[in-house]
């Protein structure tokens, strides 16, 4: 019988090692499939949250925490419970932009001190090709004793969960599936066609199913590059990008990408994995890096454009009062990897300047760990010089103008200044009124 069967018959048990914004939604959709399932994770006080009914990414919701039937463990031991195994930890960068392949190695050897004869392995943390066979298995072969293709089979299946997004799911997006031969491509594909709905793309090898996933986050990149950069060259033209963007669009095959801010653990990281490899092979990227650098650059970029305002309204730059609205690297989604507006603080910091962050979204223990910083409430942002919107927050898209008001110190509104990112707000209204008003 096959491994899908066994599994929806809870004959077997499936593992998911790492539990973040990827690996728990997914644990908790294959149980909710009546799979029996084991969600690994080191991180003990993330295991404790699980265990006591919260969602600390907001990805399924505390409901579904509480009622999901997923065995949540730091306990590798546990591991040699299942014999299907799915490995969804990150893939950083170094801070030269080389790939950090220490969670997925450190995952490897987890897993290999508790492998099983008879077991598929599945990895969904995205990589340049050639990692899972070349760093991955290795690692698996060691720490077991066993042989892959004999006593266990390997899959690679890339991650497309897009934190935040409650309509882009595990089940409405098409998986990609892939195994070092036919046979353990249909394990895994007809595994994952218990949970997705969309159903499975079968790919012709691991190699393509990794370089598939890589190419889709750098595609993203180098088109919101070239929206970042024609927002800069519109900036110094005098147009309003956004209404650049409203009129292109009317044209049936423009592609609908704004400017912005580029960060996470996706789209900003994924261009460095495929750039790697190629600088491996010889071949030095011109495109993808191009567009790396124009992003990189983006957070420097409106703190420039934010003391310039200030010149302009002839305020005093250094102690200058900003508030910062937002923290996380995307709205409405509570992670703060990596986040870009981070740039845009540092910077601001540079000038003397100390910005005032609020984030009802972001975690406040978390926010204090990874960036040193203090959130405040929204009512704390009182007697500001500058309103920096950074991050687009459904409570923020919806703070009314009179709450607005009330942040700024008692001045003519040409004084006043606000610096929307993503152009969240009505920029003639403002405009209007006396503001001085900047987006992207």
């Amino acid at each position: 019988m096959k491994i899908s069967h066994r599994l929806r018959n809870r004959e077997e048990t499936l593992s998911l090692i790492g539990l973040g914004y990827v690996g728990m939604p997914i644990a908790v959709e294959f149980a909710k499939h009546g799979v029996r399932v084991i969600g690994f994770d080191l991180n003990r006080d993330k295991i404790k949250a699980y265990q006591s009914g919260k969602d600390l990414t907001g990805e399924v919701g505390d409901e579904a925490i509480r009622k999901t039937t997923v065995e949540f463990t730091d306990n590798e031991a546990d591991l040699k419970r299942a014999k299907f195994h799915i490995v969804a930890v990150p893939t950083p960068i170094h801070p030269d932009h080389t790939p950090d392949l220490r969670p997925i190695e450190g995952a490897s050897r987890i897993l290999g001190r508790n492998l099983t004869a008879g077991s598929i392995v599945v990895f969904e943390s995205t990589v340049y090709p050639g990692v899972t066979e070349e760093i991955c298995v290795p690692v698996l072969e060691r720490e077991s004793g066993l042989t892959c293709g004999v006593d266990f089979k390997i899959g690679y299946s890339p991650e497309r969960i897009n934190p935040g997004d409650q309509v882009h799911r595990l089940s409405t997006i098409t998986k990609i599936v892939s195994g070092m031969d036919e046979e353990s491509l249909e394990e895994i594909a007809e595994v994952y066609e218990i949970v997705v709905e969309a159903g499975v793309h079968r790919a012709e090898s691991i190699l393509v199913a990794e370089a598939a996933k890589v190419i889709e986050n750098s595609q993203r990149d180098i088109n919101i590059a070239f929206m970042n950069e024609l927002s800069i060259i519109f900036h110094k033209m005098g147009i309003d990008t956004q209404a650049v963007l409203e009129a292109a669009k009317t044209k049936w095959n423009f592609l609908g990408f704004s400017p912005g801010l580029v960060g996470g653990h996706c789209i900003g990281v994924d261009p460095y994995y495929l750039t790697y490899k190629a600088e491996m092979i010889g071949y030095h990227s011109q495109i993808i890096l191009a567009g790396r650098r124009i992003n990189d650059d983006m957070g420097k970029y409106v703190a420039e454009q934010t003391v310039k305002q200030l010149i302009a309204a002839d305020k005093t730059i250094k102690n200058a009062r900003v508030g910062c609205l937002g923290i996380t690297f995307k709205e409405d989604c509570p992670d703060i990897r990596n986040s870009k507006v981070e740039d845009i603080l540092s910077e601001l910091r540079e000038y003397g300047i100390a910005p005032i962050i609020c984030d009802p979204v972001a975690d406040s223990q978390e926010t204090k760990r990874i960036y040193g910083m203090e959130l405040v409430t929204m009512e704390e942002l009182k007697d500001l010089d500058v309103l920096l919107i950074a991050v687009a927050h459904k409570e923020f898209r919806e703070i009314p103008l009179d709450r607005i008001e009330a942040m700024f110190k008692d001045c003519s509104n040409d004084r006043k200044i606000i610096i929307d990112v993503k152009g969240i707000k009505d920029r003639k209204k403002l405009e209007g009124l006396g503001y001085r008003y900047f987006s992207l």
